[in-house]
């Protein structure tokens, strides 16, 4: 599994949105911006011509991407119409993203964080356990965070032989929890 974009944003009414970076700080003097990758496909930004930014309060603006290139595990961006670094500090703290429609494609029996999030966790037997409120990563199994409706959670391994039916469509994961994982 791919950790992929880690997060699918509220989009405007027609248009899902997936988070590909966040812009930290400025650099330079020409307006460039430094932004943490939100993406386990940094190549994405090949090509791109232009990002939507999310400002913290919900607002939307198309930016034509001038340049890129990375620097220490992060990525620099240059847009057009930020020339000074007066012009892109009025960027730090957005999001920006891509339309869902352009995400970079998985291969089968692979999904991204935000397609498991909010699905409904059963055991095959039918016993609702809960909703998935993140996917952590161990470094290891990444880990499904199933809220039940007291409120407590269920670690599940995000594993073939434990998840044995994944939905995404339907928001449904169906699990065969070994003998003691789900008692708190």
């Amino acid at each position: 599994m791919n950790e992929g974009e880690r997060r699918k944003l509220d989009a405007a009414a027609d248009e899902e949105l997936v988070a590909v970076a966040f812009i930290v700080r400025t650099r330079g003097l020409r307006g460039e911006v430094i932004g943490e990758l939100l993406t386990d496909f940094p190549e994405r930004f090949d090509g791109l011509e232009r990002l939507i930014a999310i400002a913290p309060d919900g607002r939307r603006e198309t930016l034509k991407l001038e340049e890129h290139w990375f620097q220490k595990g992060r990525v620099v961006l240059k847009f057009a119409g930020f020339d000074s670094i007066e012009e892109a500090t009025s960027l730090i703290g957005r999001e920006l993203a891509v339309p869902e429609r352009e995400r970079v494609p998985l291969g089968e029996d692979e999904f991204y964080d935000w397609e498991l999030q909010g699905c409904e966790v059963e055991t095959i037997e039918g016993e609702r356990l809960g909703t998935v409120t993140e996917v952590l990563k161990t470094g290891g199994v990444e880990m499904l965070v199933v809220k039940n409706e007291d409120g407590r959670d269920y670690l599940i391994p995000l594993a073939e032989e434990i998840c044995v039916e994944i939905d995404v469509k339907e928001k449904r994961i169906r699990v065969d929890a070994p003998e003691g994982m789900l008692e708190f």
